[in-house]
């Protein structure tokens, strides 16, 4: 205790989107003190008894730059337990939840002031908490050890789509700017030229596969498939439908689409399928077409040439996967807010780098078959689109299309309309251990393609 009576500190509120370069290089300089503690929520902050000794006691028996904790949050007249989640390799998102206060060392600060480089705008914390990342240990203290007053009530569902947001897209490309630094900085960044070919020489009878995974979806269901089959192709395609034993009138509504020899209703032997473990099964179908076509089971096409420009493009690009625009509607398919996701951020230069900053890579998603069969579905209910995109990503070409070829629905039986924060943990947790794995695979990647 001796020594913490020595230690002085000092707290800034500082916005964690908005704090520029130069004015964080302010702060820093400015304080002269052992630790420096950041309220980077701007909200109302309640300290625990004993917080301030924890969070320092932490930082030097750890040696961690930046030391964060579990909280309380206050909403809506309720304190609830926030737990937030440990920080490992692939934690690269700028929207990496470390609650509102964060302890960072003068060690840490000297350091980055002594090697910083380019200015951003608003991205100054995420730019030193990359830089710390490199360099030191980031801690997070399992235990509750302040209340914020939320603010911002809206659910997850609400929140998810704001990151690509088209008023945001300037800040979007600064986060990625200096993501890629952060991931030349670890050789994990990759070049266009390290793409390998796709051979499109493989024999099929059916050009094109569109895949609906689908549980207790009786109100959707039936929207789905009828918009599959008003698809006009120049090519022969089919519908692989993975019914993961519905207990609704899902099976049944399917099945009345059963005189459309289009139509392929699976119902699994397993029953410990989750949506990838549906998908991986629908793809290694022996009537699934040269090239899987995502479809979700609560949305439609925005037209009948959905498949028809999905196909095209894999031809004109050669690439191994193809990744469309959406347009984010409720159920009467009237658009909701922020509209159209094209996610235009993604480049043919940086989009494989940038995969592994943003949450998402866009829908529909499409596949050319051999490559999906090759990589695999993980067998989970959440990311597994996400963990064969980065995967895609690092080996092949993905080729965009910035129309809107599909109209994505939100309502009440959304699976992520109103998520827990258990569970948003364990969905970033997922993500995050994914980007990991995919790092350590990138770290070395260009060399060891050019020597083999």
């Amino acid at each position: 205790m001796t020594i913490f009576a020595t230690i002085m500190v000092q707290f800034i509120n500082i916005p964690l989107y908005g704090t520029s370069t130069a004015e964080l290089r302010n702060i820093f300089k400015n304080n002269c003190d052992d630790f420096l503690f950041l309220n980077i929520g701007e909200k109302q902050i309640s300290l625990e008894d004993d917080a301030q000794k924890k969070f320092i006691n932490r930082a030097i028996e750890s040696g961690a730059a930046i030391v964060y904790s579990d909280h309380y949050k206050e909403a809506e007249g309720k304190v609830i337990p926030n737990p937030v989640i440990d920080i490992q390799t692939g934690s690269v998102r700028d929207d990496f939840d470390f609650g509102s206060i964060v302890c960072i060392s003068q060690q840490a600060i000297k350091d980055y002031l002594s090697t910083y480089q380019k200015e951003y705008l608003i991205g100054g914390f995420y730019q030193f908490r990359l830089f710390a990342q490199r360099n030191f240990p980031i801690v997070r203290i399992a235990e509750m050890l302040y209340t914020v007053k939320e603010t911002d009530n809206r659910t997850s569902g609400q929140k998810q789509f704001d990151y690509v947001n088209p008023r945001n897209r300037d800040s979007q490309i600064e986060m990625e700017q200096i993501c890629t630094e952060h991931l030349k900085a670890i050789g994990a960044f990759l070049t266009p030229d390290s793409f390998k070919k796709v051979d499109f020489s493989n024999s099929y009878n059916i050009e094109a596969s569109v895949i609906i995974p689908v549980k207790n979806r009786e109100r959707t269901i039936a929207d789905a498939i009828n918009s599959v089959l008003e698809q006009q192709t120049s090519f022969p395609f089919n519908l692989i439908i993975v019914d993961n034993h519905s207990t609704d009138n899902t099976t049944e509504i399917i099945d009345s689409f059963s005189n459309d020899g289009r139509v392929i209703h699976i119902i699994p032997e397993q029953e410990n399928l989750g949506i990838g473990g549906c998908w991986d099964l629908a793809v290694r179908h022996p009537e699934c077409g040269k090239f899987a076509i995502q479809l979700d089971s609560d949305d439609i096409y925005s037209g009948p040439d959905t498949i028809q420009k999905i196909v095209e493009k894999f031809h004109t690009e050669q690439c191994a996967m193809v990744i469309g625009s959406y347009r984010i509607c409720n159920f009467a398919l009237e658009t909701l807010p922020p509209g159209i996701i094209d996610h235009r951020e993604w480049t043919d230069e940086n989009g494989p780098n940038n995969a592994l900053r943003i949450n998402g890579l866009g829908a529909p998603r499409a596949f050319y078959t051999p490559v999906i069969r090759e990589i695999g579905f993980p067998n989970v209910s959440y990311g597994e689109d996400y963990a064969v995109g980065i995967a895609i990503s690092r080996r092949y070409k993905i080729g965009r299309i910035y129309d809107e070829l599909y109209l994505c629905r939100r309502w009440e039986g959304n699976s992520d309309s109103s998520l827990s924060q258990e569970k948003i943990n364990a969905n970033n947790l997922y993500k995050d251990s994914l980007r990991t794995a995919e790092i350590e695979k990138r770290i070395g990647y260009e060399t060891d393609n050019c020597q083999s």
